[in-house]
């Protein structure tokens, strides 16, 4: 007998434990899912914001709750072939009780890990105006609730702080939330200066998240692999990016069927054939004629 598979936080644990940058590119369904398989992702991650999009056709202010992302990744992870799922868990949806609760929902849908924000409840897109942060201990205590849940899953820790009061605070909550058990650090809108300076204070050994979103405008070079893992992170989100150029490419066929009564070449689009082929139909009609030969040989 084979040795059972790692657990989905296991195999995310294991990728933060390296010494290399790993790219997490954004689900949003199970087409979505097996593509970033098949391009070779390593892990992915599902965003809160697209979930609010997709299943809501709402914006990014605090409309979806767990239970809706807990459902998306859900429909989403047998499509990963083993591959971890990073989740959006915004701010817990509550106080320390939901955020542990919210570890124990997100677990049952073989999630691999979430981040979780120190944002006050309804939260805002990290690119937005107008955000507001709760103090250090109610942030801390929610980190500490998610982690002490006993779901196996990774915690990364994030803060808003940076663009509401300033590095000395990100400094503080970065601290506090490791003390509290998270697995990583997630500065949301770090610049280098940021990260080193945070790096600094901290010490090795306390991994950071990047997120490259395209939420706050295109998002192109910047600092490469090899100076990012110098500083700590190794994982690099890119949330937004696979639901904006899919829905580019649904508008344009759209038009193009609304102004010439077809698709024609309104926007590039997968054959029907390589579609049916990425979701298995090879494989379901091998299982077909499989039943299909013991029922007539009986």
């Amino acid at each position: 007998m084979t040795g059972a598979s790692p657990a989905p936080g296991a195999r995310l644990r294991a990728l933060l434990a390296g010494d290399e940058v790993v790219h997490l590119p954004g689900v949003h369904d199970a087409v979505s899912a097996r593509l970033a398989v098949r391009s070779g992702a390593r892990a992915v991650c599902l965003s809160g914001a697209v979930v609010s999009a997709v299943a809501l056709g709402l914006p990014d202010l605090g409309f979806v709750h767990g239970s809706e992302i807990a459902d998306r990744a859900a429909q989403v992870v047998p499509a990963l072939d083993g591959v971890p799922l990073l989740a959006d868990a915004d701010t817990g949806y509550g106080n320390a009780l939901q955020a542990r609760r919210t570890a124990v929902r997100y677990a049952a849908a073989g999630v691999a890990g979430l981040h979780l924000e120190d944002q006050v409840a309804p939260k805002r897109c990290g690119h937005m105006t107008g955000k507001a942060i709760v103090d250090v201990a109610e942030a801390a205590g929610r980190v500490r609730a998610t982690v002490e849940a006993g779901t196996g899953l990774v915690v990364v820790a994030r803060t808003d702080a940076l663009s509401v009061e300033g590095i000395g605070s990100v400094v503080e909550r970065a601290h506090a939330f490791v003390e509290a058990g998270a697995d990583a650090v997630f500065v949301e809108g770090a610049d280098l200066a940021a990260l080193t300076e945070v790096r600094s204070s901290l010490g090795a050994g306390v991994p950071f998240l990047v997120n490259r979103s395209e939420a706050g405008g295109p998002v192109e070079g910047g600092a490469d692999d090899a100076t990012l893992a110098g500083l700590g992170v190794r994982l690099v989100i890119h949330p937004v990016s696979a639901l904006l150029a899919a829905a580019r490419a649904a508008a344009d066929a759209y038009a193009a069927i609304a102004r010439d009564g077809h698709a024609g070449g309104g926007a590039p689009r997968m054959s029907w054939t390589d579609l049916t082929e990425l979701v298995g139909l090879g494989d379901q009609i091998a299982l077909e004629e499989r039943y299909a030969e013991v029922v007539a040989t009986r």
